[in-house]
């Protein structure tokens, strides 16, 4: 019926494999796109650069963040992106308890912090920790809040 040569059924079968082959591939690529971390970084900007004190919130889909003083990354299933902050260097709330944290939800730096001087000796330190920041897990929105007390202006971030 078929009278092939040889070369012909292994060019066959080789095409055959390679169809296989391209079809587990596209069913193997994510279906979402990544994170946006564009976004993200938008609203750190946007309250980063207003003249008075400030709060955001953003709402993310990924899975973990990397926050760091002028970088933002986002990681889920679908990808990894990240984006550079335009206004910075901001202050990445450290994980677990911090009198920071309790400023980024609305306490006054003056009932948390002794003195101003001791409000700025807890940003450096948190920046200094943001400089080498880690991926970490998102369990809420994205928070921003610009706060100046007595010559101290910072933004915390925290997700």
């Amino acid at each position: 019926m078929f009278d092939l040569p040889l070369e012909a059924w292994y060019g066959w079968i080789g095409l055959s494999l390679a169809g296989v082959a391209l079809v587990g591939a596209a069913a193997g690529l994510p279906t979402t796109p990544p994170p946006d971390a564009g976004a993200a970084a938008g609203t750190v900007d946007r309250v980063a650069a207003a003249e008075y004190t400030a709060t955001a919130e953003h709402p993310l889909e990924a899975d973990e963040i990397r926050l760091g003083t002028r970088r933002i990354g986002l990681r889920s299933d679908a990808g990894t992106a990240h984006a550079t902050l335009a206004f910075g260097p901001v202050t990445p709330v450290p994980d677990g308890d911090s009198p920071l944290r309790d400023v980024l939800y609305g306490t006054p730096p003056s009932r948390v912090f002794d003195s101003p001087q001791a409000f700025r000796e807890a940003i450096v330190a948190a920046r200094a920790d943001g400089q080498d920041a880690t991926w970490r897990e998102i369990d809420r929105t994205l928070i921003v809040r610009r706060v100046t007390w007595e010559g101290v202006d910072v933004v915390l971030v925290d997700a």
